[in-house]
């Protein structure tokens, strides 16, 4: 995924975060004529920064595919807008709140899973690349099992937030630049694991595929 995207994103998004946290506020300290002022001021900034939000988020959606917490994801983000429009409109402080903790929550869900990955404990059995029987399909089996298997579930079918793998058409450079640095709510593991175990994770996924 292109740098200069999620830069867009993450700039677009706090910019979009700011203008509704300033309007909330104003509204709810009954703040009517400045709360018009504001809004009248940011009316094309926002515009296009909910352009750029959106654009960049449906290009990362379809770079890292569905995952059930992104579905979560992405309902909390479309049920906000129409609360924030009708909660503003009426100036109705519970419904602006309400769209305000909804668009916040939605992006909590998106780190949920950026979390400091932990060195977990491989079968030796199948990791020594000396031996005359190393086979790196099994190699990366067993890592799978130990880093992914949680989110991505057995056999690649989809676990508890990852995407199907058996469904995957990512490139072989496209996988190794996720597994290494992640995207979305899935880490980066290019500090837990060493080359040859993104290879082998690469070869295993790569026989998942239907």
């Amino acid at each position: 995924m292109p740098k200069a995207i999620f830069n867009t994103h993450v700039i677009s998004v706090t910019l979009f975060l700011l203008i509704y946290l300033i309007k909330t506020v104003l509204l709810l300290a009954n703040k009517s004529q400045g709360l018009a002022k504001f809004t009248k001021m940011v009316k094309v900034p926002e515009m296009i920064i909910s352009t750029l939000f959106l654009i960049t988020g449906v290009y990362m959606l379809m770079q890292v595919g569905t995952t059930k917490l992104l579905v979560i994801k992405v309902c909390m983000v479309f049920v906000s807008i129409p609360v924030a429009i009708i909660g503003f409109k009426k100036s109705n402080k519970i419904m602006a709140v309400l769209s305000l903790l909804l668009i916040i929550g939605s992006y909590g869900l998106a780190e949920m899973n950026h979390i400091r990955v932990e060195k977990q404990t491989v079968d030796s059995a199948v990791s020594n690349t000396t031996a005359a029987n190393y086979d790196i399909v099994k190699h990366g089996e067993s890592v799978y099992t130990a880093y992914c298997q949680s989110c991505h579930g057995s056999g690649g079918t989809n676990g508890a937030g990852g995407v199907d793998l058996t469904m995957s058409q990512m490139s072989h450079e496209a996988k190794l630049e996720r597994i290494k640095n992640g995207a979305s709510s899935m880490p980066g593991f290019k500090d837990v694991l060493n080359e040859q175990e993104i290879n082998a994770v690469d070869a295993y996924v790569e026989t998942l595929k239907k």
